[in-house]
Order: C-alpha cells, then sequence, then structure tokens
C-alpha cells in the first residue's frame, strides 16, 4: 500500500495532503529498478527519456491540458493575481511552468541583512551533517562526498555544516532566488541522472539527489553588503523531465539576465536560475555553527503527528514545511563587530 504524504504549510499550520502528480507510475516503476545499475534504471533516468517526457508533457497539445490547463490552475490553487505577465500569453505548459511573478510584491522579503531566505517555493525540509546536532541526518538524502563532485576544498569546507532541501512541485513558480547576499567564488556543473524528486523515487534510491545532474554555486558572504554567514553552497538539482538549470541572474526584478561568474556579487532575493520543466530540488549547505534556522521550521520537521514518506522509510520524523521564495528560513549566528 502506498504511504500518504503530508507537509505542514506555514502560513496556516495545517496539515495537508499532499497531491503527488503520476505517483502510482513513478512508485511502479522505481519499484520495478531498485537496483542502480540495472539497464531500467539507466535508459529511464537518463537525459533522452526526460527530454523526450518533458516534450510530451509541456510542449504537444496533450501536455497543456494536464499541466497548463485551467483546471490545473484551479485543482492547485495558483494564484493568477501574482503572474507578471496575462494568463491568456501562457498559452502552453512550458510557458506556465516558467512563468515570472511579481515577486516584489507578493513575495515581500525582511531587509534585515543577518537573515537567509528561501530560494523557492517550495516545501522545505532541514537537517545536519554534525553528529552534535540535534538536527543530524546521516547522509538521507544525499551522499556528503559525491553531493560537492570532486572539490575537496568545498568538501572541507562545508564539512559537518547544516543544510537545508527544497522540494519544487510541478505546480509550483520554478525561479530560483539567491538566499543570501554575497560574491560567487565557484559555480561548476556536475553531471548525473533525470531521477523523480517524488518522495517515493526519494526513499527508492538511496541518497538520490547526490545522483542527479546538478550545478553547485558557491557563495562568499562575509564581504562588504554581503549575509555574513560564511560561505554557502546552493546546489539546483535536476530531475525527471527538467530539461536543464538556467542561470540568469538579474539585480532588478527579471530585467538585463547574466549568466553567473566567479567574482560576481549578487543581492539576497534576487532571481539566480529557471529550472526548466518538471519537479526539481535546491539544496543548501551553510558552514558549522553558522546558521540558526527559524524555530518553526525546527520544531516542524520533528513532528510525529504528520506523516510523511520520509518519516515512514528513515524511521524517525522528517515532514517538511511548505514555504515561500525570500521567506525567512535562519539567520547568521556571526557576531558583528562594530
Amino acid at each position: 500500500m502506498t504511504v500518504k504524504h503530508q507537509y505542514i504549510e506555514r502560513n496556516t499550520g495545517r496539515v495537508v495532503d499532499e497531491k503527488i502528480y503520476y505517483d502510482r507510475l513513478i512508485n511502479y516503476i522505481y519499484s520495478a529498478m531498485r537496483e542502480n545499475n540495472s539497464i531500467l534504471y539507466r535508459i529511464i533516468t537518463s537525459k533522452w527519456i526526460s527530454g523526450v517526457m518533458a516534450y510530451i508533457n509541456y510542449e504537444m497539445p496533450l501536455g497543456t491540458k494536464i499541466t497548463g490547463g485551467n483546471r490545473f490552475v484551479e485543482e492547485t490553487g495558483v494564484d493568477i493575481n501574482e503572474f507578471y505577465d496575462s494568463i491568456e500569453s501562457l498559452d502552453s505548459a512550458r510557458k506556465f511552468f516558467e512563468r515570472k511573478i511579481r515577486y516584489w510584491e507578493c513575495r515581500p522579503m525582511n531587509e534585515d541583512t543577518a537573515v537567509i531566505v528561501s530560494p523557492a517555493d517550495s516545501r522545505m525540509i532541514i537537517g545536519s551533517f554534525s553528529q552534535d546536532s540535534m538536527l543530524f541526518l546521516k547522509e538521507k538524502f544525499f551522499s556528503y562526498d559525491e553531493l560537492l563532485g570532486d572539490r575537496s576544498n568545498w568538501k572541507a569546507t562545508f564539512r559537518g555544516g547544516d543544510y537545508a532541501v527544497f522540494r519544487l512541485t510541478p505546480d509550483k513558480y520554478h525561479w530560483n532566488h539567491s538566499p543570501v547576499s554575497g560574491v560567487v567564488e565557484d559555480i561548476y556543473e556536475i553531471d548525473g541522472a533525470y531521477n523523480s524528486c517524488n518522495p517515493g523515487a526519494v526513499v527508492a534510491v538511496s541518497e538520490l539527489y547526490s545522483k542527479n545532474k546538478r550545478v553547485v554555486t558557491v557563495i562568499n558572504t562575509d564581504v562588504e553588503g554581503g549575509t555574513r554567514v560564511g560561505r554557502v553552497v546552493m546546489i539546483e538539482v535536476v530531475a525527471l523531465m527538467i530539461g536543464g538549470i538556467k542561470q540568469c541572474y538579474s539585480e532588478e526584478r527579471y530585467d538585463t539576465p547574466v549568466d553567473l561568474k566567479p567574482g560576481m556579487f549578487i543581492k539576497k532575493g534576487q532571481p539566480k536560475s529557471l529550472y526548466r520543466p518538471g519537479s526539481s530540488v535546491d539544496v543548501l549547505i551553510f558552514e558549522k555553527g553558522k546558521v540558526q534556522f527559524c524555530e518553526d521550521l525546527v520544531k516542524n520537521s520533528r513532528r510525529s503527528d504528520v506523516m510523511t514518506r520520509f518519516t515512514s522509510h528513515f524511521q524517525r520524523p522528517l515532514v517538511e514545511t511548505d514555504i515561500k521564495v525570500r521567506s525567512d528560513i535562519g539567520r547568521s549566528v556571526i557576531r558583528r563587530v562594530k
């Protein structure tokens, strides 16, 4: 029997049953290919198959009915009043998925420089690599040594740190925003598979997020105008039907987007990148002892009265909170010198 998956709405405190798209199909596929070296696994999670599925769902008329039609808007509760462009102009599933919103109006941001904000409209869970932390999770969602690729310097920097995982569902706004202000020190891509980020797939494939293709951005926030939370790594992880991750940082609204490069200063809360259609995941990692997550997010993650597939599989409370992009998720614990 399939275990239902619940999350907590941050703004209301309600416990909600998640409607997971293509759930039966994905659970069937992953139950048939639990061994990562199987031929079926390599085929299903390949870039080619993922691209074909994305084309069917987001380019063909049938896909528009499934993913971008009026019924989808009504069922998911997507607020069309937030849209930057008219809903009439979003005449394909792809355009609907890649929609812009008036985030400067509908996603207000705390201007306190020490505050860290959510990079996405998403369902968030928090954890730690440190064994002396109450948030310690021993590599449930990813392998730490695999996650950052072959950059040994960054592995040393973030070892024992705290992290947050942001799962974007197909109905969400799919632009990523910078969670902090600082200078880009490094940005690189790691090749990998195109696994689904459905909770059922996450528990079926060990350390899934470190197996998928991803973009890693290291931001130094200990600079003038920065958030002063040390170095922060933001990892954008592709998923099934994600065609890619487009880096397109804009300093003002969505105007004059540019590729991210080392040496660039980026502002907290500004658009950083765009996921191509599908569901996807952001991961933030902080240096050990430099971030304090918001109390409500910590409490929510440990609630035993909420049923999740993560809790059922990992045998400990692991609960997601549904949050908005640019909302507070934590703050720097570094004392500032006056």
